[in-house]
């Protein structure tokens, strides 16, 4: 990687670390649709450090936010997202074998649907969902991750609904994100996939996603939850479209 790549992804990831801590998800989404865009990193390259930034990302989060994890729930998703993000994985494997186009129109449709979310936010269910419907969301989840280290969506479309505090909905998702994350990167570690020791200054990013977690605590900014919304929506949608337009038409060409 260039030293102008390494700068770039470092900017990306600290950005994308504030906006997850203020809302609980993006992450993922906004650091691959940036990688995605630009082409800084392999997309199968990028997810694996995706995972080893949502580890440090979460890991702050969750220091001082564990208390307000709702672990009914947690044990539910987990449940039906660990297995997935193998079958997410696997997926990926085929995916990447069979060309990068094929893969890039995926995570551009992924990303705008994820952007829809944050339009228009799920009203709020009057009782809490039931098990079955946890764990079809917390599959879905897991899928994602598998794929693309982007396990959001579902869930927060999902816990979203719940009639649950914003704290718990927000730290429950990240405790989510970390154990994807950490069986993501076994897997990758057990199938020796780690990206080659010329990707490796991605991680440089592990300062840049600290300050901008601990930023995000300290300062937030001075705008409301809609406006910070309707921020990531426009975000996300030019990564998603810029992402999945070129290579369809390559495609249908």
């Amino acid at each position: 990687m260039s030293a102008g790549a390494v700068a770039a992804f470092l900017l990306v990831a600290g950005l994308s670390a504030y906006v997850q801590t203020l809302t609980g998800f993006a992450f993922g989404l906004l650091v691959m649709g940036a990688v995605g865009l630009t082409g800084i990193l392999p997309l199968p390259e990028a997810a694996v450090v995706v995972s080893v930034l949502t580890l440090v990302n979460a890991g702050q989060m969750v220091a001082k936010g564990w208390s307000d994890i709702r672990r009914r729930e947690l044990l539910v998703i987990i449940a039906a997202s660990l297995p997935m993000t193998i079958v997410g994985y696997a997926v990926l494997a085929h995916l990447a074998a069979g060309g990068i186009d094929g893969l890039r129109i995926l995570l551009g449709v992924v990303i705008l649907v994820s952007a829809l979310q944050l339009l228009k936010p799920p009203a709020k269910d009057k009782r809490p969902s039931g098990v079955p419907a946890t764990l079809f969301f917390g599959a879905l989840s897991g899928l994602m991750g598998g794929l693309f280290s982007t396990s959001g969506p579902p869930l927060v479309y999902h816990l979203y609904r719940q009639p649950l505090p914003m704290a718990a909905i927000r730290e429950t998702l990240v405790a989510v994100f970390a154990l994807n994350a950490l069986l993501r990167l076994g897997m990758v570690a057990a199938a020796g996939d780690f990206p080659a020791v010329a990707y490796w200054p991605a991680l440089l990013a592990i300062p840049a996603v600290i300050c901008g977690t601990t930023l995000a605590r300290r300062l937030p900014p001075p705008l409301s939850p809609t406006a910070i919304r309707l921020a990531v929506f426009v975000l996300l949608c030019l990564s998603g479209l810029s992402l999945a337009l070129p290579s369809l038409g390559k495609l249908l060409a």
